[in-house]
């Protein structure tokens, strides 16, 4: 899947195929930032759901991409202040210059964080850069960009993936700083050396890593747990765990995709959790759509259909 999202020739097929447009309409918000802030409106609005803007395009190898990258990512923080709400943008760090020039990166990061630092949005509290995290030969330098950020005093959130081994200790780390993280499965392959390799595996430590994020030790430093998952046993585990230390509803998160069984994510809000939906928009949407097919048997059922017909 992850050869099938970096393929030019298959995403080239793929997005300007008619038989693939129906896994734009589910998993993407539209073209520009424009449909993304009107869709997060619209969850906010109507299901009491905030949102975390993604413009999509990622693994960028070229400079005048990158610069591209970077203006709609600007953008879009100025269009989620207009609107009035809170301004949560999420970034790869391979869409602004990583591969290009890993120096450049520090930059660009920053331009954005200083941005979202500087609007005068709705609900300060949650307004944050949240960087992705990619493969695992990111992670290193996706967390020291993410604390340099930090430590310079900008609002900026990282991402922590269960299925790699050495999470559990880069969560703690994250405790001590009392940052705003959010953990996901984890999408991407690795070995048995740095990843855990079954499904039973990965939500044990998923178990093991949201205990510490809701620990004692965890709130009295200020950190913020955001819990990424579309399992329901994990959402119960997190609400019971946070009951039982005392954390408030409006002390964390949980987040899900767009486009993904939504349902849950309406459940938690009637609920009283906050919850927030992964908001893609724009047209280099192929390398998203493909991930969620891989996560999903049905969706590349759904695929295999559309492109026989």
């Amino acid at each position: 899947m992850i050869a099938l999202a970096r393929s030019d020739r298959v995403k080239a097929f793929m997005q300007t195929s008619r038989a693939t447009s129906f896994l734009r309409r589910k998993f993407v918000a539209g073209d520009d930032a424009s449909a993304g802030v009107q869709r997060a409106q619209h969850l906010l609005k109507h299901d009491g759901i905030h949102s975390s803007l993604f413009y999509m395009g990622e693994y960028v190898d070229n400079f005048d991409l990158v610069k591209e990258n970077v203006l709609q990512k600007l953008g879009v923080v100025e269009d989620l202040r207009l609107a009035g709400l809170d301004i949560h943008v999420s970034v790869d760090p391979t869409q602004i210059g990583y591969q290009v020039d890993p120096n450049m990166l520090p930059e660009f990061a920053g331009q954005i964080a200083e941005k979202i630092a500087t609007a005068k949005g709705n609900g300060v509290g949650l307004n944050c850069l949240m960087f992705d995290m990619e493969d695992a030969t990111l992670l290193a330098p996706t967390i020291s960009l993410h604390n340099s950020l930090q430590d310079s005093g900008y609002p900026v959130a990282l991402t922590l993936q269960a299925y790699l081994r050495r999470t559990y200790d880069d969560m703690k780390d994250q405790i001590s700083r009392g940052s705003r993280v959010r953990l996901v499965k984890g999408a991407f392959a690795a070995g048995p050396e740095i990843a855990f390799q079954t499904q039973a595996e990965i939500k044990a430590n998923s178990r093991k890593i949201i205990d510490l994020m809701f620990s004692r030790r965890a709130k009295e430093n200020g950190f913020y747990p955001i819990v990424a998952t579309h399992d329901t046993r994990l959402h119960e585990y997190t609400i019971r765990l946070a009951k039982a230390n005392d954390w408030p509803d409006d002390s964390y998160e949980f987040e899900m995709l767009l486009g993904v069984r939504e349902d849950l994510a309406k459940n938690l809000a009637l609920r009283g959790q906050r919850v927030r939906l992964y908001v893609p928009f724009g047209k280099d949407w192929w390398p998203h759509a493909v991930r969620r097919i891989g996560e999903n048997p049905r969706n590349a059922a759904l695929l295999g259909k559309a492109l026989l017909k």
